[in-house]
């Protein structure tokens, strides 16, 4: 029997897929909440860098939606709700703004900015 691993976070109904599909699989639960949080951040990369290719709206709509439910369930485990996310949301909105202009940044002198992105190519 040949086996795939893939060490990772599943959803509940998963390994009931597999079975109806006469295959067999291995699925434990995390062992705490540490992990099962660290589990879930590690979901939200894997799902958002899923909705970053999509190519249509239906695989949008499929890709957010695995995004949200992600999202939803990394919010219990860390007892956020809704109105935290709402005041973070306008708090952020606030300190950078929307994307109303569409503004598309090509180069800064500011070499101090802190970015999630890493620059591309090379400073001058």
């Amino acid at each position: 029997m040949s086996r795939v691993y893939y060490n990772k976070l599943i959803r509940d109904k998963i390994p009931e897929k597999i079975k109806g599909n006469g295959k067999q699989c291995s699925a434990r639960a995390c062992a705490d909440d540490a992990e099962f949080q660290q589990e879930l951040l590690k979901k939200v990369a894997e799902e958002a860098s899923a909705l970053a290719v999509v190519r249509s709206r239906e695989a949008y709509l499929e890709e957010q939606a695995d995004l949200l439910v992600v999202l939803d369930a990394l919010n219990e485990a860390l007892a956020v709700s809704t109105s935290d996310i709402e005041r973070a949301k306008e708090a952020n909105l606030q300190k950078k703004g929307a994307f109303e202009k569409r503004l598309f940044l090509v180069w800064s002198s500011d070499t101090g900015y802190k970015s999630n992105e890493s620059a591309q190519g090379i400073r001058e």
